[in-house]
């Protein structure tokens, strides 16, 4: 089993750039003047992807990305417990400190923007994700295959409402599929690409697992596969490999150093937290078949059957095989998310796309019979299946589903870029909403703490909140100065509701969530309350 692509052609045909013949170097520039159409196009998919995101997924894309990001150019910004253990690089962070510092520069760090344009850069970056699964579908299959992964990419309701989201797992797809197109374009014996084409793929592996070092369980499948054919083995260990790598992990330890004002080894503290203390079982724990049975189900969700039968027609084991690697491997841990294994994704899409493009052309094959041409094609059909359970779908876990975290934060934002907020408590489960890098104001604000303990026993603030809302609150209230402002679910209002209003509080903004519970009681909305004591 390998990664390499047989060529249908003859050695005969094989030949280097320099001696392509006019044909060849025609269909060459018609290829590359495609390829700008169709980075321009889901340019403008993404951004408008990035537009509609307007609800609240995972904690990370605000706390161990943005939050991070605002900190080291505002200087201001709560810093998770990961940062104080060293078990996150700050490569990921510092591309939107950068959007940060133009944008303050500029003076367009407004409340809007704060929200939208972080979303908007990695849509620029989602946006090559795209092309280059085209790219790969193209060259591991042909153009029609292609056609249909992009179509796929872009109707998958998981992957519009997840890949412009700036979580590190999202990076991390964009730079496995492109990695994956330059490691193929190696292996392709039918295509001959410059030799450095390898050592770009090895560079953007590095860059992966350096962002996320979960990411080497990835390159060390695509890496051992091709080895166990590869003929000249110590020269790619020693000469591409290993130089390579070290380059990379040498140049974002500095970076770490210089940013931590320490010496942290960020890959082994993540290594060691994650894998050898099961430190993520923490924050809750999955059967272990969860990705098969639920998980990747849901993420791929009407297009299952078409990539199960793209996987069984096209016989192409290599990457359905990564793909039931990354998902055999995660599925060992205990803590399991969607996101973990978001970088597969798009290769599932691609053997959709196979499944597709095959129904097309026996469709083709068939429409020269009158019965046939009367009623829609099996492609039509099927086509109008995806787009009809993914858009909707897509739309509404993009735009209405936990959407209240994102707006109280907005509408926060914006009072106290008026003056009209001092300070802030949220009575909610810890990262229930952004913080700092959405607020933009440098005012006193709480969450309840959720990190991790060694000691046996312990409960942390954030569940003995959950707990006991009334006890706990009075508590805090008796014992710490009042902020102006409180937030909280409303699931946990109705037991406070009679608390607050004895300390002067009232009701005054109420947030749209959710029509469904999630992992706890259901929290249907956002509420805001404000003091009606004057500061």
């Amino acid at each position: 089993m390998s990664l390499r692509r047989r060529s249908a052609a003859p050695p005969a045909q094989a030949m280097s750039f320099t001696n392509r013949s006019s044909k060849d170097q025609y269909c060459a520039v018609t290829t590359v003047s495609s390829d700008k159409w169709i980075w321009a196009f889901c340019l403008a998919f993404r951004v408008v992807n990035s537009l509609l995101v307007q609800t609240y997924f995972n904690p990370d894309e605000h706390w161990q990305t943005l939050e991070v990001a605002h900190n080291i150019t505002f200087g201001y910004g709560h810093l998770t417990w990961e940062w104080k253990k060293g078990i996150r690089s700050y490569l990921h962070p510092l591309l939107f400190a950068l959007l940060y510092k133009v944008m303050g520069f500029l003076h367009l760090d407004t409340p809007w923007l704060m929200r939208k344009a972080p979303r908007v850069l990695q849509s620029v970056f989602a946006s090559f994700a795209d092309l280059y699964l085209y790219k790969l579908s193209r060259l591991i299959y042909d153009a029609r295959v292609a056609r249909w992964t992009l179509f796929c990419q872009l109707v998958n309701w998981f992957m519009f409402y997840c890949i412009t989201r700036t979580l590190v797992n999202s990076l991390e797809t964009v730079l496995t599929v492109v990695g994956l197109f330059y490691w193929s374009s190696f292996a392709s014996s039918s295509k001959k690409h410059p030799s450095g084409s390898r050592k770009l793929a090895l560079f953007i592996a590095s860059l992966a697992c350096a962002i996320r070092p979960t990411s080497a369980i990835t390159w060390l499948y695509v890496g051992f596969v091709d080895l166990w054919q590869e003929r000249n083995r110590l020269k790619l260990i020693f000469l591409e490999v290993i130089p390579i790598g070290l380059s990379v992990l040498g140049l974002t330890s500095i970076l770490d150093w210089w940013m931590y004002r320490s010496m942290v080894f960020v890959p082994l503290n993540f290594l060691k937290f994650n894998f050898f203390s099961a430190g993520g079982d923490y924050y809750g724990t999955h059967p272990w078949h969860w990705y098969f049975s639920q998980g990747y189900s849901v993420m791929l969700f009407t297009f299952l059957p078409f990539s199960l039968i793209g996987i069984f027609r096209s016989k192409d084991w290599r990457f359905s095989g990564l793909i039931a690697w990354v998902l055999g491997v995660y599925s060992i841990l205990g803590h399991k998310e969607f996101r973990f294994v978001l970088p597969v994704l798009p290769l599932s899409l691609m053997f959709s796309g196979y499944s597709l493009a095959e129904l097309s052309d026996s469709d083709s094959k068939r429409k020269n019979t009158k019965a046939s041409s009367r009623r829609p094609s099996r492609a039509q059909v099927a086509i109008l299946f995806l787009v009809a359970t993914n858009v909707p779908m897509a739309l509404y876990m993009s735009l209405v589903h936990q959407r209240g975290s994102e707006d109280a934060i907005y509408y926060l934002s914006k009072q106290a870029s008026d003056g009209k907020v001092k300070s802030v408590l949220f009575l909610m489960p810890c990262h229930s909403t952004p913080y700092y890098s959405s607020l933009h104001s440098n005012l006193p604000m709480r969450i309840l703490d959720c990190s991790p303990s060694d000691n046996k026993g312990y409960v942390d603030e954030s569940d003995r909140f959950m707990s006991n809302p009334v006890g706990f609150v009075s508590t805090m209230l008796e014992n710490s100065s009042l902020p102006s402002h409180l937030v909280m679910f409303e699931s946990e209002e109705k037991h406070l509701r009679e608390l607050l209003v004895s300390h002067s509080y009232k009701e005054v903004k109420r947030f749209f969530h959710a029509h469904f519970k999630v992992d706890r009681d259901l929290q249907a909305s956002v509420v805001i309350y404000s003091s009606t004591i004057p500061t």
